[in-house]
């Protein structure tokens, strides 16, 4: 039990609140299968994580310190002390051995990221400070505190510096091309990696609806009193299950640029996983260690991740997926259902040959949702929001 009279790293005084702790917790406990298992493949190999590391010297990670150190303020006993309690009382809860430092930068944007090659250094902006309540910040805190558990700074300082270097070689087009399908492939894994940092945040805070109030707040702002959970998950629920075959390959195109979930989509998943039985194991103190971590069979890790998409896709309202099942079940009549699904796009394709629109390659998103708005501006620090 977390409580105000431990002492981790030399600090006292932590939140005085009654929460379970984790002590020895593997980040295995709480990651999403598919951010597990790609994890724990990458860990297996030998030297991978040297090797990773002296490809990453060529960034600027150093000057990225430097100017967070200079421009930033840095969280402490002196300075932003309710966050510098809230980071000591994650890293007790999740027994982190080492408290990463944190700063607050000055952006109207609610941001939060975990980034750094050898150590993982957590930024927060005053955008999300000033937004959220003391109980949603602990799970914010939380998610980047479980981010740092799980290895992800890496990998996510990779993809901030590689969406960067994608605009800056655009005018290359296969240099632009190989990029990007990096890019693309580390947004995949990234989306999933957010899943389980929300995850992370939910077994700091351990406060579900701080979580969910969190997550509402960075779709729609500070107006609690105007919002409710519940009609918010509603939405969820319309987005997975609404529209048709049109609207399924549509998500998949609005999703690729991002390197985020959707806001509803990340409170359905974590109430759904706050349901289950694996959180409640966690909670009643059944978990993996991160002794057991070197014993992790990559099969087992892959069998399961397998596992937890086919009963993703057979559990779906999506009419995409709902496809995909009754193809695999053999259900008859599927041309004529894939010809209704789609007829929508032939109907708005022949308007498309007036001259309107159809020449503006502008359908990968709504409008601002492209690649561009993951990088971050020249002569900027990448950013990244939870």
């Amino acid at each position: 039990m977390s409580d105000d009279s431990h002492q981790h790293n030399g600090h006292e005084q932590v939140p005085s609140r009654q929460r379970r702790r984790f002590p020895g917790i593997s980040s295995r406990a709480y990651e999403h299968p598919a951010d597990r298992s790609a994890l724990v493949a990458l860990r297996k190999l030998s030297g991978f994580d040297t090797v990773f590391k002296a490809l990453s010297g060529l960034l600027p990670e150093r000057s990225l310190r430097l100017l967070f150190l200079s421009d930033s303020v840095r969280v402490s006993d002196r300075q932003f002390s309710h966050l510098n309690d809230m980071l000591r009382d994650a890293c007790y809860i999740l027994d982190l051995e080492k408290v990463p430092p944190m700063y607050v930068n000055q952006d109207p944007q609610p941001n939060a990221m975990c980034i750094g090659l050898d150590e993982p250094i957590i930024v927060v902006t005053t955008g999300l400070v000033e937004l959220l309540d003391e109980e949603e910040m602990r799970a914010v805190v939380g998610h980047e505190v479980g981010h740092a558990l799980s290895g992800h700074s890496v990998y996510r300082t990779i993809l901030l510096f590689l969406t960067n270097l994608a605009l800056r070689v655009a005018w290359i087009p296969l240099g632009n091309v190989a990029i990007m399908a990096i890019v693309t492939a580390l947004r995949e894994w990234f989306r999933k990696s957010e899943l389980s940092a929300d995850r992370a945040g939910l077994l700091v805070g351990q406060d579900q609806q701080a979580s969910m109030r969190g997550l509402m707040k960075l779709a729609g702002g500070n107006h609690l009193h105007e919002m409710n959970v519940d009609a918010f998950l509603e939405q969820a629920d319309e987005y997975e299950a609404g529209g048709d075959l049109r609207d399924s390959v549509l998500k998949i195109l609005n999703v690729l640029p991002r390197t985020h979930p959707f806001a509803t989509v990340r409170a359905a998943e974590l109430k759904k996983w706050a349901a289950s039985r694996d959180y409640q194991r966690i909670m009643d103190g059944h978990y993996p260690r991160r002794t057991e971590d070197k014993d992790t069979s990559v099969t087992d890790s892959f069998r399961e991740s397998a596992s937890s998409y086919a009963g993703h896709v057979k559990s779906s309202k999506d009419p995409l997926m709902k496809l995909v099942t009754d193809i695999a079940g053999g259900a008859g009549d599927l041309g004529s259902r894939v010809r209704r699904g789609f007829s929508g796009f032939a109907s708005s394709g022949s308007a498309g040959t007036d001259g309107s629109d159809s020449g503006s390659g502008n359908s990968s998103g709504p409008k601002g949702s492209t690649g561009a708005s993951d990088a971050p501006p020249k002569d900027q620090p990448p950013r990244d929001e939870d």
